[in-house]
C-alpha cells in the first residue's frame, strides 16, 4: 500500500514540477540575468572541529566532514562524508569512567543529469548512516527522480529535488525497517557579502513506518582565500524510534573549513 501510494504521490508531484518548471524559470528570470562567476569543474572542502575540556568536566568531541562538488557538461554531482564522535567522563558509583556518548558516520552521493534545459535535471541519490545512539544499527536510502536548479547567480542559488526511493534500515532490536519512500530536498545559498555566506539544507524521506528528516542551517565567514569559520545548527528527526530514544537530535558546531580546490 505504501509503495503504491508513494509512487502515486511522486508521479503527481513529478508531473506538476515538470509542468511548472518553465513558469518558475520565467518567474525568476530577473535573478538568472545577474552575471554568474565561472564555476570550478571540481571543488573539495574539508571541515574540522575539535573540543577538549579538562578539570571538573572532562569531555572530548570531534567533527570532520568532506564536501565535494563536480560540475560537468552533462552532470552536476555532490558527495558528502562526515563523522562525529563525543566522549564524556561520568561518575558511576563514585568511580569516574569515560563513556562514548555520540558516534556517527554518514555518507551520501547525488548525481544530477542535465536535460535539454540544463536547469532541469534527473537525479540519482544514495546515502548510508551509522548512528550508534539513534535507535538504528544503520539507515540507508536510494532514490531518483526530478531535480530543478530554480535559479543561480552571484548573490544566491536555490535548487530542489523530489522522487521515489527505498529505505533500508535495521533497528537496535534487530528488526528490519525497510520500505518505499518519497524523498524531497531543498538547497538554498545566499552570499551575504564577499566574506560571508548563508546556506540552508533540508531533506525528508517519507515512509509508511518512519519519516526521516534533516535540516542544516549554517553561516560561514572567510578568514582568508582558502580558510573559513563556520557555525551550523543541524537537526535530525525520526518519527518512529524506541521509547528510550529522542525523536529529535540537535547539534550546534563551530568548525574551520579549508577549500582544497
Amino acid at each position: 500500500m505504501m509503495k503504491k501510494s508513494a509512487l502515486t504521490v511522486f508521479a503527481a508531484m513529478f508531473v506538476a514540477s515538470a509542468a511548472q518548471a518553465d513558469a518558475l524559470d520565467n518567474l525568476f528570470a530577473a535573478d538568472v540575468s545577474v552575471p554568474e562567476e565561472a564555476e570550478k569543474p571540481f571543488s573539495l572542502d574539508g571541515e574540522l572541529g575539535l573540543i577538549s575540556t579538562t578539570g571538573n568536566t572532562k569531555a572530548t568531541s570531534f567533527k570532520g566532514r568532506l564536501n565535494a562538488h563536480q560540475e560537468l557538461e552533462s552532470w552536476s554531482n555532490d558527495y558528502i562524508v562526515e563523522g562525529f564522535y563525543k566522549k564524556d567522563e561520568k561518575t558511576i558509583d563514585e568511580d569516574k569512567v569515560s563513556e562514548t556518548t555520540a558516534q556517527k558516520i554518514f555518507g551520501s552521493a547525488q548525481g544530477n543529469y542535465k536535460l535539454e534545459n540544463p536547469d532541469h535535471r534527473v537525479f540519482a541519490f544514495g546515502s548510508y548512516e551509522d548512528d550508534r545512539f539513534s535507535g538504528f544499527e544503520y539507515q540507508a536510502t536510494v532514490a531518483g527522480g526530478w531535480a530543478h536548479q530554480l535559479w543561480k547567480n552571484d548573490v544566491s542559488a536555490f535548487s530542489y529535488s523530489i522522487g521515489p526511493g527505498y529505505s533500508f534500515a535495521e533497528r537496535d532490536t534487530g528488526e528490519s525497517a525497510n520500505g518505499a519512500i518519497v524523498r524531497g530536498a531543498l538547497d538554498y545559498k545566499w552570499k551575504i557579502s564577499d566574506t560571508a555566506n548563508f546556506r540552508q539544507l533540508f531533506s525528508t524521506e517519507v515512509g509508511s513506518d518512519n519519516t526521516k528528516s534533516k535540516s542544516e542551517t549554517s553561516l560561514s565567514a572567510q578568514i582568508n582565500g582558502s580558510l573559513a569559520m563556520k557555525v551550523a545548527l543541524i537537526l535530525n528527526h525520526n518519527t518512529d524510534v524506541a521509547d528510550d530514544v529522542e525523536e529529535l537530535d540537535t547539534q550546534t558546531s563551530v568548525t574551520l573549513v579549508y577549500s582544497f580546490f
